[in-house]
């Protein structure tokens, strides 16, 4: 297999010590056989190449991530979960600040009261994206979410590139969520942002301004998640509850103090403006991944997350738009505070108690949305430490506690440290990016699910399937370049695009046979709700910033270098000794699942 003689005892070693999280030796962090010389090392490089193409093209089983790699971790995660605890998780996860400060900046700056049909563009696409998760989620229901997904259908270097993305997504997002914690926290008290915080001026501004508040909250939550999942689950329902009374709270009080002139432009910007900030406030409805991680710990997953996800989506959608129609009615789009518009919006027509509720409700919204997501980033880590692309000291399952304390600690501490130094107004359409790169991967996988099986798809109808998603992914691309690079007054781009996406659609429903059928619950219309999925989500991105796209090139290149010199070779390594995917054959690039019954005359 390449990689130096790899000696069974060794091997066997290396097996057992995965995820020992009782020391901090080296072979917690590189036990692999490539890390255990520096000449075992040099022939590892020189086999890169090899090493590449072999976890370029291999894929995963599902009883491989839901055995194998789970019992990597040593101890293994309470289930203790129901459909109740995953809907108020997913409320949990996704209302918070991005509701109480990107509703007033989007309707003041881009769409107008036409804020409410931006979230609502917003909400179909995640509510699409939902549904791809809930299948993976329902018939793989490991702590790894979509990069666990990913490795079944697409292999480890897709899996590793969007899980790279993800953990991203979580550490910036957080540092932010903290950050806003503390101006909600400032607000209740009276005083200004910087009150709290310490001004050293011997740092650039952008950086001076550190956040001790924002690092305790951090501590707070990391002993809340570490303790136990059940127990945050506890907080988390209480806490949203309160949540959902202030939410409600804030319609009933606004829509009383109601203004309909105030509607009078509703689309200042058309179309073009409705997208644009349907582009940005899709980072309100980032967080609901994190409860697809939280599968593993789901007492009943083919009836319980079906529920939570789809539940919560729901009402959370709704309840978006409710609130977005409140703001615009009560003040003019123009007047919208971009800082605090609810709690202005308030006190200009005469309530200026009301702040006080709205702050409280803003402080418990992202307590729990910190909480779920210090929850679901940590499992995200767990299952990627499990394959070795990250150190598996960081795949460790508390005995006691039943949670990833390693991983849980190494994700928050990293995000206190960006949310004490860090201003992060300019990463809202980097986390977007970054979210809608891999909801859009997971709706690809969804097809290669149902369409691919080896050993069971013909040639013929491989080749089939490829053209038909390559055809769905230009036309998509397409239309979003058109959408984000030329005069929006133009149709003539559209009419050549979106019937090439249909086509292709309809193509792979005639004429490429279901492979697989889904075990216990199915996303219904495929291929037509994955593929809307996928061209509804580019279309987002093509509203997004240049210099948005090229700090998520930076980024997804230093998860390129890191890969290609650390993560390809643990991963091989630990793939080849522990015979993952292993046959009397040999490797194979091989999955399983249930055969589909318009197989049976092939």
């Amino acid at each position: 297999m390449g990689g130096g003689d790899i000696h069974i005892d060794h091997q066997e070693e290396g097996l057992r010590r995965r995820g020992c999280g009782c020391s901090c030796s080296k072979k917690d962090f590189l036990p692999e056989e490539s890390f255990q010389s520096f000449g075992n090392y040099l022939q590892a490089l020189k086999e890169t190449p090899m090493r590449f193409k072999d976890r370029l093209l291999t894929r995963s089983k599902d009883t491989t991530e839901i055995h194998e790699i789970k019992a990597r971790s040593e101890h293994e995660m309470k289930k203790t979960l129901t459909w109740w605890d995953l809907i108020w998780f997913g409320i949990g996860a996704v209302i918070g600040a991005g509701i109480f400060v990107l509703t007033g900046l989007e309707a003041r700056e881009h769409a107008g009261p036409a804020v409410v049909l931006s979230y609502v563009v917003s909400g179909v696409s995640a509510m699409l994206s939902v549904f791809c998760y809930t299948e993976f989620a329902v018939e793989i229901p490991v702590a790894g979410g979509s990069f666990a997904y990913l490795r079944v259908e697409l292999g480890d270097f897709m899996a590793f590139i969007a899980a790279g993305n993800i953990l991203l997504e979580y550490v910036i997002g957080g540092a932010a969520v903290s950050r806003a914690w503390t101006s909600y926290f400032a607000t209740l008290c009276n005083h200004k942002p910087d009150d709290f915080r310490i001004i050293a001026h011997s740092l650039p501004d952008d950086y001076g301004h550190l956040d001790p508040i924002a690092v305790l909250v951090g501590v707070v939550i990391c002993i809340l998640a570490v303790l136990s999942t059940k127990g945050s689950s506890r907080f988390n329902y209480v806490a949203s509850i309160i949540h959902v009374v202030v939410i409600l709270f804030i319609i009933v009080a606004g829509l009383a103090k109601a203004d309909t002139k105030n509607y009078a432009d509703f689309a200042p910007n058309g179309a073009h403006g409705i997208f644009t900030a349907s582009a940005v406030l899709f980072f309100a409805y980032v967080g609901f991944d994190a409860v697809s991680t939280m599968a593993e710990e789901t007492k009943n997953p083919a009836r319980d997350i079906p529920i939570g996800l789809v539940g919560s989506m729901a009402i959370t959608t709704l309840a978006y738009c409710l609130l977005a129609v409140t703001l615009c009615l009560m003040v003019p789009y123009k007047m919208i505070d971009v800082d605090a518009p609810f709690s202005v919006a308030f006190e200009s027509v005469g309530w200026g108690w009301a702040k006080y509720i709205v702050a409280a409700g803003a402080l418990k919204g992202m307590t729990t949305v910190l909480l779920v997501s210090a929850v679901g980033q940590a499992r995200y880590l767990t299952h990627i430490a499990r394959t070795h692309m990250m150190p598996p000291w960081l795949a460790h399952v508390n005995a006691k506690t039943g949670t990833p304390v390693n991983a849980t600690v190494v994700m928050l501490a990293a995000t206190a440290i960006i949310a004490f130094f860090t201003k992060l107004d300019i990463l809202s359409n980097l986390l977007s990016i970054s979210t809608l790169f891999i909801f859009m991967l997971v709706a690809v996988s969804l097809l290669v699910r149902r369409y691919y099986v080896s050993g069971v798809t013909t040639p013929v109808n491989r080749v089939k399937l490829i053209v038909c998603i390559v055809a769905i992914l230009v036309s998509s691309i397409a239309t979003a370049l058109i959408w984000g690079t030329s005069d929006q007054a133009s149709w003539i781009g559209y009419v050549i695009t979106i019937p090439i996406w249909f086509f292709a659609t309809l193509s792979l429903k005639i004429f490429v046979p279901q492979a697989r059928d889904p075990k216990l619950w199915g996303v219904p219309l495929v291929p037509w709700l994955p593929s809307a999925s996928i061209l509804i989500n580019m279309f987002l991105l093509g509203s997004i910033d240049v210099q948005s796209f090229k700090r998520f090139a930076v980024w997804t290149g230093i998860l390129l270098i890191y890969y290609l010199l650390f993560g390809l070779h643990a991963s091989y390594d630990t793939a080849k000794a522990s015979g993952e995917n292993k046959d009397e054959d040999g490797f194979k690039n091989v999955e399983d699942g249930t055969v589909s019954s318009q197989n049976d005359a092939l």
